[in-house]
C-alpha cells in the first residue's frame, strides 16, 4: 500500500429503469462519505470512479451491493497519498460509454473474455493472434502491449468506422482486443463480431486487470488513466506523465522539457502555429 487513498473503479450492463431515482441516493450518499470521483448511471447501466479512505470506500461498496443488481461486480483498486479527483458527480447518461449504436446491447449480447493469464499465454508463445487496441491515440502514446494494432481513432465513437479499414483476412483470425479497464471492450467486441469478425475476445479486466495479474510483461510504457493521476504503470503507481492544462494531451518527461511547453499555457500539440 503506497497512500492512504483508496481508489476504485467499476462498471455493469444491466438494465436500469429506475436511473433517475438512483441518482440521487448515490449522490447523498456519497456526499455524506465525502467521496470524490464519478458514477455514470444510464438506461443500461453503471459506471464508477471513486477515491477516498479505505472505510468509507467500503461503506460505499456495502451500498452499492445493497441493490442486488450491482453485487459482485468486478473492482480495480489501487492506492494513492492524495484524492485524485476534484469533486463528487453522480451524472445521468445515455450510455455508460459512449458509442451512439443503439442496437449494441452488452448486457444481452458481447464478445467472450480472455483471462490475463491465457492472454500472457498467448504472447508468451508467439501465437499467431491479433492484439486490437480499442483506446484513443492519445492512450496509445502513452503505452500499449506489443505489437498492438492502433487504429489511430480520437474518440471511442470512431472505433466502429475504423474496423471497416483493417483488412478482410483479419476476420477469420483471432482477435484479442483491450482497453483501459474493460468497458470499452464490452461495446467493440459486438461490434466486430456483428461486422464479421470470427473470433473476438475481450482482455478481462483491461489493462488494469493484466497489470494486477501479469505486472508488465508484454507491455511497453505506462497506461493513461481518467484522473489526476495521468497515468500509472504496470505496479498501479502514479508516473512522470502529466497533462497539459489547456489541450488535456499526456506528455511524456522529453515532451515536459520541450520548449514548446509552458505550463497552463501550451504543449508541443497546442503549441501557436501548430498544424
Amino acid at each position: 500500500m503506497s497512500g492512504e487513498i483508496l481508489n476504485i473503479a467499476g462498471y455493469r450492463f444491466i438494465d436500469l429503469p429506475d436511473r433517475d431515482e438512483l441518482r440521487e441516493s448515490f449522490l447523498e450518499f456519497c456526499t455524506n462519505l465525502e467521496l470524490r470521483g464519478t458514477v455514470l448511471l444510464s438506461p443500461n447501466g453503471i459506471n464508477f470512479f471513486l477515491a477516498g479512505p479505505e472505510n468509507r470506500v467500503s461503506d460505499f461498496i456495502d451500498f452499492l451491493e445493497s441493490d442486488v443488481r450491482f453485487t459482485g461486480i468486478p473492482i480495480k483498486s489501487s492506492y494513492t497519498d492524495y484524492q485524485p479527483f476534484r469533486r463528487m458527480l453522480v451524472k445521468r447518461k445515455n450510455e455508460i460509454i459512449s458509442l451512439g449504436l443503439e442496437e449494441i446491447k452488452p448486457s444481452i449480447f458481447t464478445g467472450p473474455h480472455i483471462k490475463p493469464s491465457d492472454f500472457k499465454q498467448l504472447l508468451d508463445e508467439r501465437q499467431d493472434i491479433l492484439v486490437l487496441d480499442t483506446r484513443n491515440d492519445y492512450e496509445v502514446r502513452i503505452g500499449s502491449f506489443e505489437g498492438a494494432i492502433d487504429l489511430e481513432i480520437s474518440s471511442f465513437r470512431e472505433f466502429p468506422a475504423a474496423i471497416n479499414s483493417l483488412p478482410d483476412e483479419y476476420k477469420s483470425k483471432q482477435v484479442v482486443m483491450y482497453c483501459t479497464g474493460g468497458i470499452r471492450c464490452e461495446k467493440a467486441s459486438a461490434v466486430m463480431l456483428n461486422a464479421g469478425f470470427s473470433d473476438v475476445k475481450q482482455l478481462e479486466g483491461g489493462v488494469l486487470g493484466y497489470f494486477e495479474e501479469c505486472g508488465g510483461s508484454h507491455w511497453n510504457g505506462d497506461c493513461f488513466v481518467f484522473d489526476q493521476r495521468v497515468a500509472i504503470d504496470h505496479k498501479l503507481s502514479e508516473t512522470t506523465i502529466e497533462m497539459c492544462f489547456k489541450c488535456r494531451e499526456p506528455l511524456s518527461v522529453e515532451e515536459q522539457k520541450s520548449d514548446k511547453y509552458l505550463v497552463g499555457e501550451y504543449c508541443p500539440y497546442c503549441f501557436p502555429g501548430q498544424s
